[in-house]
């Protein structure tokens, strides 16, 4: 054998050992550990969960119409929501939402996935646009909030930049066992964080009003979907 062949088989043996090095870690790290984005789509390994217009529960100001902060438009959601409107319940301390919660699939372990398109006029500062609900010692396990044009895991890490005025993709995975969040956008992992603790858990969209937020927030959505890891038993209740 001559010395390019040599060379060849080298590199060919190389390149073998790197894609079976890829092929055991998803194995053993799960479809969406960092190479997940390189091995198949976020719902990989998922099923579907039935979802009807009783799954959606709104919660707005107290005072005013649907209308007047919600619409949904040919499947496309708009949420829209003041700095000095009153909160989802007369007497409630917290700030002003027009959200969406997502009932009927409370959970409290397994591997739980949201997904759906979202859109955020320029102008719309401080403000929570998805919740993943639900924590040990705290309200939520995630907020996905919007800060100066970008969208941060709470006030901190930079999930996307410059998000104003365009539609993009999200999925968010909760893995309860696990305690781990992971993020993609436009089916591309992105962000990586720890839970908080045991829970009853559910999902949110829409807007809900932070600290620092703009006058006027609007967030729009469509194709929400929501889907559990195949295989495993969850505990999962109808909420109320």
């Amino acid at each position: 054998m001559d010395k390019n062949n040599s060379k060849m088989l080298n590199y060919d043996s190389k390149i073998r050992s790197f894609v079976l090095l890829i092929a055991l870690s998803y194995l053993n790290n799960s479809q969406y550990s960092s190479l997940g984005a390189l091995l198949g789509a976020p719902t990989d390994g998922f099923s579907r969960v039935s979802l009807s217009s009783s799954n959606f529960q709104l919660q707005k100001p107290y005072d005013q119409p649907v209308q007047n902060r919600y619409s949904n438009n040919n499947g496309v959601e708009t949420f829209r929501v003041y700095s000095n409107d009153k909160p989802f319940q007369q007497g409630s301390p917290t700030k002003p939402r027009t959200e969406i919660r997502i009932s009927g699939h409370d959970y409290t372990s397994g591997v739980w996935q949201f997904e759906g398109n979202f859109y955020v006029p320029s102008g719309t500062n401080g403000v929570c646009i998805m919740q993943v609900f639900g924590a040990a010692n705290q309200a939520t396990t995630l907020q996905l909030r919007v800060y100066d044009g970008n969208l941060k895991v709470y006030r901190s890490q930079v999930v996307v930049s410059n998000i104003y005025n365009k539609w993009f993709k999200l999925n968010v995975i909760h893995d309860v066992g696990n305690s781990r969040v992971t993020i993609f956008i436009n089916d591309q992992q992105k962000v990586v964080v720890g839970g908080r603790g045991p829970s009853t858990f559910y999902f949110k969209y829409g807007v809900y009003a932070q600290d620092g937020s703009s006058y006027y927030m609007e967030s729009r959505w469509s194709g929400i979907k929501i889907f559990r890891k195949n295989g495993l038993n969850d505990n999962v209740f109808t909420s109320i």
